[in-house]
């Protein structure tokens, strides 16, 4: 059985980090068999000054034993990828104020991190009222869905807050989704590796994908929407990871991307 230990927090101070914090201490709640390690990254970080802040940050959510802190220098996607790798975490989880305009194109340091990093994600958008974990949707295309681990990242988040997990596929193109192979290997996957979580399964057409994601968790309440990235595929042809950095950009719903 897959089960997160430990959640790395890309914290710097900011609003937005700060949101990722309050977001990971809501998700840990009081199991005391997982921990957070927030993550400072600058080019030269002062360890002797930083030191009595972080302490200031554990005791103001009360997590001494299950909150630490460490350092590093360089590139942000590339230290947090190291930390990932070196600490063993199991999700990274970063805040983004988002985009305020149509301007696609434009990356966040935290939809770049989503784009390259090959472990699963947690983006939490500053604009978030209160966390709540009562209802999750899982994006899927007409793709295979190549790496199942990714699905047991999915149900143990599930099974952590009893969340049913409602399966949309959104149709842009002009296809027949639900009679494939490729379609029906998929199903069998669902249930298998998402036991009783999985709910349902929604098609719906909408020539704007992205629009069709996000008018469907606001119909339907969601609290997370989970992708899965098409950039690391070995099967089918990678994605550039497009529908990742746009979810990223716009959605006012918390994003797991599971690589």
């Amino acid at each position: 059985m897959h089960k997160i230990s430990t959640i790395l927090v890309s914290f710097n101070f900011s609003r937005t980090s700060k949101k990722a914090l309050d977001y990971a201490v809501e998700f840990v709640g009081k199991n005391k068999q997982m921990k957070i390690l927030l993550a400072y990254i600058a080019e030269d970080p002062k360890v002797d000054v930083l030191t009595g802040a972080f302490e200031k940050i554990v005791n103001q959510y009360k997590m001494k034993d299950r909150m630490e802190w460490v350092p590093a220098s360089g590139n942000l996607t590339q230290a947090l990828m190291e930390i990932q790798r070196t600490e063993q975490v199991a999700i990274v989880m970063m805040g983004t104020f988002g985009t305020m305009g149509d301007e696609d194109t434009w990356l966040t340091n935290t939809s770049k991190m989503v784009l390259q990093s090959n472990c699963p994600i947690f983006v939490t958008p500053y604009g978030l009222e209160k966390f709540r974990m009562k209802n999750i949707a899982l994006v899927v295309g007409k793709e295979e869905i190549e790496n199942h681990k990714s699905l047991a990242v999915l149900l143990d988040v599930a099974r952590k807050f009893n969340a049913p997990v409602h399966v949309v596929t959104i149709e842009n193109t002009p296809e027949s989704y639900g009679c494939s192979n490729i379609n029906a290997e998929n199903e069998n996957k669902l249930a298998y590796y998402l036991e009783n979580f999985y709910a349902d399964h929604t098609f719906i057409r909408n020539a704007d994908v992205v629009e069709g994601i996000l008018s469907y968790a606001s119909e339907k309440n969601i609290d997370l929407i989970a992708i899965l990235p098409m950039n690391h595929a070995k099967k089918s042809t990678p994605s550039k990871g497009k529908l990742t950095q746009l979810l990223t950009l716009h959605s006012k719903v918390p994003i797991l991307a599971i690589d």
